[in-house]
């Protein structure tokens, strides 16, 4: 109409742009970055709503007797960008494989940012198409979310947090308790790759051969060991991210109330990392990874998981590295190569700070 004033707001400067106290103050520049930047990114039927949670229509596997299966997990990995991935990425993958590790097939996740003045929004654009990009990838819908900033100096970039949804059929028990004595130990490729990824990319370390993160998701190996597997062979599974192999295996023994032997040369290690690793007097064994699982398989069921996991490009270096044995200490022991034995405790400390 003639004489009226348009309503005329400047989009975003995705290439030059920073991020503002205004940006996370519920108003205007908020809704401008949720729709030019989020919604565009995540798009799909439950987000286009726009409202503050998401309706979502059951599978039929929930309605044959499934059940949900709900994981969250905070992610503040420094630097945002490593070799293989990033912090958009890893949120997907991690979540989404907490999700896998109960034997459910991921479907949804949620996401909420923390977002620090001044983080250049090229830079956010790069986190955010990579996490859409990875969803695409994995199949999972971001269906909800929100995002705060706070002022400069009191964050670290970007902290994401996301909670998935998965379901899981019918027939399936997994859980870290039901691991149980004469167990096989699979372990479904090389340790530490991630971790020293991120540690070589934050100290601006320069190795012969790059080491890059094996961040990944795993939902399609679970499922591909669950179909080899006899039915109920497949006990416990785990991904063994912050504190690496070693925690991981110690909280599968104290859950399942049994001691695990593990054999130092079944586990796979590749050379550039146990070279940096001996270099930096750190253990692989406590190294994060973020696309490698650990599963407790009855011995019947054994050689077929680990052929199925064999022939996933995710679990071409799979290896059975030890068993669940009888242990009211619920200690975890390891065969060294010199044939000697050696207790694998907790973690203690935390030798790579903001990881995952």
């Amino acid at each position: 109409m003639a004489g009226v004033k348009k309503d005329y707001v400047r989009p975003l400067d995705l290439k030059n742009g920073r991020i503002d106290m205004n940006h996370g103050a519920g108003g205007r520049a908020s809704m401008q970055l949720i729709e030019e930047l989020f919604a565009r990114a995540f798009d799909n039927a439950g987000l286009r709503h726009g409202n503050d949670g998401a309706t979502l229509s059951a599978p039929p596997e929930l309605l044959d007797g499934g059940r949900l299966v709900v994981s969250t997990d905070g992610h503040v990995v420094s630097p945002l960008f490593f070799p293989g991935g990033d912090i958009g990425c890893l949120a997907v993958h991690g979540t989404v494989n907490d999700v896998a590790m109960m034997g459910a097939r991921p479907l949804w996740l949620s996401a909420g940012f923390i977002l620090e003045e001044g983080l250049a929004l090229a830079e956010l654009k790069r986190i955010v198409e990579s996490m859409a990009a990875a969803a695409r990838e994995t199949g999972v819908l971001v269906v909800t979310g929100d995002t705060k900033v706070v002022e400069e100096g009191k964050g670290d970039g970007c902290f994401i947090s996301t909670t998935g949804v998965g379901v899981v059929p019918a027939g399936i028990e997994i859980g870290g308790a039901l691991a149980r004595p004469g167990d096989v130990v699979l372990l479904s490729g090389t340790i530490g790759d991630h971790g020293v990824a991120v540690l070589s990319k934050r100290e601006s370390l320069d190795f012969e051969t790059e080491i890059v993160s094996d961040t990944a998701a795993l939902h399609g190996l679970v499922a591909a060991m669950l179909r080899a597997a006899p039915p109920g062979a497949v006990h416990a599974m785990r991904d063994p991210t912050r504190g690496g192999l070693g925690t991981t295996l110690n909280e599968i023994a104290r859950q399942s109330g049994a001691g695990i032997v593990i054999d130092e040369a079944a586990v796979p290690i590749r050379p550039q990392v146990e070279a940096a690793c001996e270099l930096l007097g750190l253990d692989p064994l406590y190294i994060a990874n973020e696309g490698k699982l650990v599963a407790f398989v009855s011995p019947h069921g054994a050689a077929a998981v680990l052929t199925a996991m064999r022939s996933h490009p995710l679990g071409r270096d799979a290896a059975r590295i030890g068993e669940v044995v009888a242990d009211e200490h619920r200690f975890v022991q390891m065969k060294t190569r010199l044939g000697g034995h050696r207790i694998v405790d907790w973690l203690s400390g935390e030798p790579l700070p903001r990881i995952c």
